[in-house]
């Protein structure tokens, strides 16, 4: 007897829980939800701007380059005139080898590495003390308008990661996945 009393109170309940998740639902997203275009890119030329006070952050730069080339399918240049320049250097191999190698392997598939000749000499390197994937240019900022007089597209990639920043709001999340 009890239990036929608690059944429909279960059912209201639930339907109340349920229209309290449609309701927050629907505070949480005023907007709706977003599209999606997944749409196919022309075959677009590139330049990455890079200017980075951490020589590890290349590691981002690494995705970066590795996602841009695989939708723009062109050819793709970073020109290098900052802090950073000091990973293609012959004696900090050992100490940033991980992201060195992944950055040779992009030059193997076609991406090509120039390096500002006015930053290197300031940072107190020569040509001779580079990789040899790197091409010093003579100066990075008109590299860069030369290549973009060329067609090439302008990119400026910031070093910061997106992985996993939804879990910083909603760490329980994270958990689910």
């Amino acid at each position: 007897m009890i239990i036929r009393r608690l059944i429909p109170a279960v059912i209201v309940l639930g339907t109340m829980v349920g229209v309290a998740d449609v309701r927050a639902s629907d505070e949480l997203a005023p907007y709706g939800t977003a599209k999606v275009d997944m749409h196919k890119y022309e075959t677009i030329n590139a330049v990455f701007d890079v200017n980075y006070e951490d020589p590890k952050k290349l590691n981002i730069l690494y995705n970066f380059i590795l996602n841009t080339k695989k939708q723009l399918k062109g050819k793709m240049i970073v020109v290098t005139h900052g802090p950073e320049l000091r990973l293609f250097a012959k004696e900090n191999y050992v100490k940033y080898q991980a992201v060195v190698d992944k950055l040779a392997e992009l030059s193997k598939d076609g991406v090509e590495f120039r390096m500002c000749n006015n930053a290197m000499r300031a940072a107190g390197y020569s040509a001779d003390d580079m990789h040899g994937f790197i091409t010093v240019v003579p100066a990075g900022f008109p590299e860069i308008a030369h290549l973009q007089s060329m067609g090439y597209r302008y990119i400026n990639p910031a070093p910061l990661s997106v992985r996993g920043v939804r879990y910083i709001e909603h760490p329980e999340l994270q958990s689910k996945q």
